[in-house]
């Protein structure tokens, strides 16, 4: 089931990330981590989801399926939510930092809320890809998955796809 933009604060992801990019601020049902952009990001933040859920006794179902939502959610923040932020000196545009992005875990009720932030202010769209195409495929995959997802409307600091996951087994 699909949701489409809901009101939630997520400011509080914003904040400069640590030195290390791997911050778990909650013993058992909130854990976070910075994203880079570099080649091994999307696979760092499986293997931080399947740590976590399994630190959280989630059963392995989820954890599963968790891990592949988190994957299609952050290759697509790397692909169309991360931005350079322009700065103007003296006239000339110089590329700035690289806006952050954030995952986020969340126990909720037997289950689990996956959610990443970006600096991408552009909605996330569920297309419809070629079939011999490679890749198009990524939000049909959440949704098939989660229970329900959605986003936050874009702002000037970004947005949050999230994705909500029950406990099945």
């Amino acid at each position: 089931m699909t949701t489409h933009p809901a009101e939630t604060v997520h400011a509080s992801l914003w904040e400069e990330p640590c030195d290390d990019p791997w911050w778990v601020p909650g013993p058992d049902s909130f854990a976070a981590c910075a994203l880079s952009v570099s080649g091994r990001t999307v696979a760092d933040a499986r293997r931080f989801t399947r740590a976590t859920l399994q630190s959280w006794r989630m059963c392995a179902t989820v954890a599963d399926d968790a891990a592949l939502i988190v994957s299609e959610l952050v290759s697509n923040a790397l692909r169309y939510g991360i931005r350079k932020v322009a700065a103007g000196t003296g006239g000339t545009a110089q590329q700035g930092p690289v806006h952050p992005a954030w995952l986020a875990l969340t126990r909720q009720h037997g289950g689990v809320l996956c959610a990443v932030s970006d600096g991408g202010v552009a909605a996330p769209v569920m297309g419809t890809p070629d079939p011999l195409a490679e890749s198009g495929r990524g939000l049909q995959i959440v949704d098939q998955l989660s229970d329900a997802w959605g986003w936050t409307p874009p702002d000037h600091s970004g947005k949050t796809v999230w994705a909500a996951l029950s406990s099945r087994g």
